[in-house]
């Protein structure tokens, strides 16, 4: 020891201290570890957190899906109606290159107006 002992003794206050610091962080931990429903609640919450994340990862990959899926149908769309135009512009080439099937019918439709307008005079 020292002439007068202040010195060990106030590193013994001081030892005493951090051990008291320490036993008091030990027993908060200890505390904690104990709470089993404090730490259910904790789980609980980061598995809801999990789930948030994960639903909304798979929104944003159904919305791109979808996104992809209407621009294909987009796209499919307007290659059906560029194929429907161009058979309606050969068709309608071979009519006005070919105009007597046209004419027949037309014929045939007005002789069974004709007929009919006949017939009907006859019943009255």
């Amino acid at each position: 020891m020292t002439g007068n002992g202040t010195g060990d003794t106030e590193a013994l206050r001081e030892e005493i201290r951090r051990t008291r610091v320490e036993l008091g962080e030990t027993m908060e931990a200890l505390a904690a570890k104990a709470d089993v429903k404090a730490r259910l609640k904790v789980s609980a919450e980061q598995a809801k957190e999990r789930m948030r994340e994960q639903a909304a990862q798979t929104v944003a990959r159904v919305r791109g899906q979808a996104v992809r899926g209407a621009g294909m149908a987009r796209a499919q769309a307007y290659e059906k109606g560029e194929l429907v135009r161009a058979q309606a512009h050969d068709k309608g080439e071979l009519v006005r290159r070919n105009p007597v099937p046209w004419a027949a019918i037309a014929a045939g439709a007005v002789a069974t107006v004709v007929v009919l307008m006949i017939v009907r005079g006859r019943r009255r």
